[in-house]
């Protein structure tokens, strides 16, 4: 008679079968998709957890509570629920496919889409999440998203049929899709073929504030030839140049959020203490201070059955707690990788003295600080010196966050905007507080990307004048919940006044 371990061996490798099979999308429909008695066992013990009824994502035993395990699986789930239920005929609504497309990073509160057959109900999800399902039309042509399977409106369309209040209320969003408009073609067969007049004159009118000129003079001539009465209007209540088209939603998007976030951190920063600093006394301040800079990083990659944890469990040796020498261990190697970044550090912050740009300190810094954080653990053979090499390939999250970090194919756009930006950046102290949030915005590592972004940050301050900035253990709460509202709400107010208020304390 088989064991109670080797029971949930057993259905551990059931779990893991289907999950060599789905790819990233995990979704457990119904018990009959891994049996009854298997998906009653893994909901049990924690490796399952129940969404709706008849509906489960896999976890971890311990992560009760943990809404990281939601967020991994929050679009893979919409796109599986909402095809069993309406087949091929449902779509996101017009504004949230632009809040899709316009490559946000935060799961939305209210999920609404669209179908002929929905019923105009509410279905609620975990962690004060929700789907409204709205009876209503869908376009001819629905576009599905590569990644997760979800039903989209094409761009132009979306653009046009968006509410008019919609530019106002969200201008991130539609100045990023705008910016992705390559010619006016898109826009005017949309426009042409539902008799979209005053629609095309909002279209035109945002893209002439942004500098389009050349497409907002096509797309109201040609109206206008058609026999339509177009009169453009600017939907925004300011006017930002963006006068390229672009490919990839995160250059706009990044270049949008640090302008808009730039004054608000500059207004802050009044009240932080500057000072000329000889090179003697720079480098004597991080030399008595860089210990205490440490962070672990929050990143996790996701939640797979292994075949070591299948054997781990058949034979009773499994314990969800680490073993404490493996903590120990790696305490050790990670204080020895942090000292080497340091010193890497310290060396660029010496070039400074010596004429390098700080923009310069950063753009070829940041991967050599990053790679001296773990070259201890790839020396002893916990890493492959393959993983320190480029950015991750592989999606990661943020532990209890809204916010998820961008996908893999796209860091390398995101990066270099950022490069551009800080190059671009006049301000020492806009450079160190925007350096450091789109650095965790953008997670471009699998670890080791708060650490990393606290370089970034105080290698802009200590060759400006500033102090070497601390996070205080005590405070990490309040520095994550500031990073969490400008990631999720877009507003930087909060972080940039507990990075100024570091730089106002005194010692």
């Amino acid at each position: 008679m088989a064991t109670l371990n080797e029971k949930m061996a057993e259905s551990l490798a059931v779990l893991k079968a289907y999950q060599d099979t789905h790819g990233d999308n995990l979704v457990v429909h119904g018990t009959d998709t891994l049996g009854y008695e298997h998906t009653k066992r893994l909901v049990d013990s924690g490796y399952l957890i129940k969404v709706i009824n008849g509906w489960y994502i896999p976890s971890f035993p311990g992560s009760e509570g943990d809404s990281t395990v939601w967020y991994v699986s929050y679009w893979h789930f919409i796109s599986s629920y909402l095809d069993d239920r309406f087949g091929d005929e449902w779509c996101l609504s017009p504004e949230l496919t632009l809040y899709f497309r316009s490559g946000s990073g935060t799961v939305p509160s209210q999920l609404v889409i669209r179908s002929e057959t929905a019923s105009n109900n509410l279905t609620k999800l975990p962690f004060g999440c929700s789907l409204l399902d709205l009876k209503a039309s869908i376009p001819s042509k629905i576009e599905r998203d590569e990644r997760y399977g979800v039903h989209l409106y094409p761009l132009a369309e979306a653009l046009l049929v968006a509410p008019p209040g919609y530019y106002s209320r969200h201008p991130l969003e539609a100045r990023t899709c705008l910016s992705m408009i390559r010619d006016s073609s898109s826009v005017l067969q949309v426009a042409l073929e539902g008799g979209y007049s005053r629609r095309a004159g909002r279209v035109s009118g945002a893209l002439r504030s942004m500098g389009r000129n050349d497409i907002a003079d096509e797309i109201t001539s040609t109206m206008k030839r058609a026999g339509y009465d177009v009169r453009e209007e600017n939907p925004f209540e300011d006017t930002v140049v963006m006068e390229r088209p672009v490919t990839s939603p995160y250059t706009s998007r990044i270049r949008l959020m640090w302008e808009s976030m730039r004054s608000v951190v500059l207004k802050c920063a009044k009240a932080a203490l500057r000072k000329e600093l000889t090179s003697e006394k720079v480098l004597s301040m991080m030399d008595a201070n860089y210990v205490r800079d440490s962070y672990n990083s929050l990143s996790i990659e996701g939640y797979r059955v292994t075949e070591g944890l299948i054997e781990r469990v058949r034979s009773g040796l499994w314990r969800p707690d680490e073993d404490a020498e493996g903590l120990k261990r790696k305490g050790a190697l990670a204080a020895r990788g942090y000292y080497q970044a340091y010193m890497e550090l310290r060396s660029d912050v010496e070039s400074f003295f010596l004429g390098r740009e700080p923009s310069r300190i950063y753009s070829l810094g940041y991967r050599k600080w990053h790679y001296q954080l773990f070259e201890p653990c790839a020396r002893a053979g916990i890493l492959k010196a393959s993983d320190l090499a480029g950015y991750r390939n592989h999606q990661v999250y943020i532990r209890n966050s809204m916010h998820v970090p961008l996908a893999p194919d796209s860091i390398l756009d995101a990066m270099e905007t950022l490069d551009a930006l800080m190059k671009g950046e006049s301000e020492a102290i806009v450079r160190a507080v925007l350096g450091h949030f789109f650095f965790v915005y953008i997670h471009p590592y699998m670890d080791g990307n708060g650490r990393t972004a606290r370089f970034v940050m105080n290698s802009q301050l200590v060759t400006s004048g500033y102090k070497w900035a601390i996070v205080p253990v005590e405070r990490r709460t309040e520095y994550m919940k500031s990073l969490e509202k400008a990631s999720v709400y877009g507003d930087i107010g909060d972080f940039s006044q507990f990075i100024v208020n570091l730089l106002s304390e005194d010692g």
